[in-house]
């Protein structure tokens, strides 16, 4: 794991340094909020000093080589840097349902998870804990954590956080949400997602390639793009997929998702109200087969 390398240089101590600095007038995600997180001012995400979760367990449900035969030690952060409309795990992201915890017991739960056979560490919007799992790493490897960690995020990243991540993440799993920024701040508040997204990808790909598994079919590094799939298409699926085949490669992994539901607000939104229909999704299933994406999953038509 190239952390060790981190961890023995002494590099990852920097870069721990580093991130809790900026707690200090917050800008570890794009919204670059500002405030001083280290005296317990609290921005979009609500979130300050302390890290909370809002579970840490065995995961088998993500993709085949996520969770491979033994699942994947998936630790849920509470809190989010979006507050999409349609969230499904609106009470973790938006309620911020779950326990503060210390960073020692934050690498205690990574440890607890190896224990029990995961294949990988998967944080689940991590993001705006950077600094705290960057600490919680360090304690864990002198623990005996040894292995890959899955970064699960919204795709909503700055360039400056993700250089702290650089060795640090095996696996970067990003959602690529939308191609409009209208679309984007209308249904999950994030200003300038397409272009902040789309400067975050390549960065994941530089440092971590395309998708590579063990002989097990296990992924150990890479990178697997999310995209779900919108009503009346909210999330510009064709082009969306375009601009991964064009700017990522065509050997990229796609997990093309059809699981849309209007949960939390979505009811009550006009553009998202209703669930995918089966031509939607095979709209998008066309798109990801005539840019020749071969790589990556499907799921069953709504």
């Amino acid at each position: 794991m190239k952390y060790l390398e981190l961890y023995e240089s002494g590099e990852l101590t920097r870069r721990i340094k580093a991130a809790y600095a900026r707690l200090a007038a917050c800008d570890i995600c794009p919204h670059a909020c500002g405030v001083n997180r280290l005296a317990g001012e609290t921005g979009l995400c609500e979130s300050g000093k302390e890290v909370r979760i809002a579970s840490a367990n065995v995961h088998r449900g993500e993709e085949p080589p996520i969770s491979g035969t033994r699942g994947s030690g998936t630790i849920f952060l509470s809190g989010c840097t979006l507050n999409c409309k349609f969230c499904q795990n609106f009470p973790i992201s938006q309620l911020r349902n779950g326990t503060d915890l210390t960073v020692g017991q934050l690498a205690d739960k990574m440890v607890g998870l190896q224990k029990k056979g995961v294949h990988n560490i998967n944080f689940v919007t991590p993001t705006h804990f950077t600094p705290q799992i960057l600490a919680a790493l360090y304690l864990a490897i002198r623990k005996g954590f040894r292995i890959p960690i899955v970064w699960n995020t919204s795709g909503y990243e700055s360039l400056e956080t993700l250089e702290l991540l650089d060795g640090v993440v095996d696996i970067y799993l990003p959602d690529m949400k939308y191609c409009s920024n209208e679309v984007a701040v209308r249904l999950s508040g994030a200003k300038g997602y397409t272009e902040v997204n789309r400067r975050a990808l390549p960065e994941m790909l530089r440092q971590v390639g395309h998708l590579q598994c063990d002989e097990d079919g296990i992924a150990v590094r890479g990178l697997i793009v999310r995209h779900l799939v919108l009503p009346k298409g909210q999330a510009g699926s064709p082009e969306t997929l375009g601009w991964i085949a064009e700017n990522l490669g065509a050997e990229t992994h796609i997990a093309l998702m059809s699981q849309y539901f209007p949960a939390h607000a979505a009811a009550q939104t006009p553009g998202i109200e209703r669930r995918i229909t089966s031509e939607e999704y095979a709209e998008a299933v066309d798109a990801l087969e005539e840019l020749e994406l071969e790589n990556g999953w499907v799921q069953e038509e709504p």
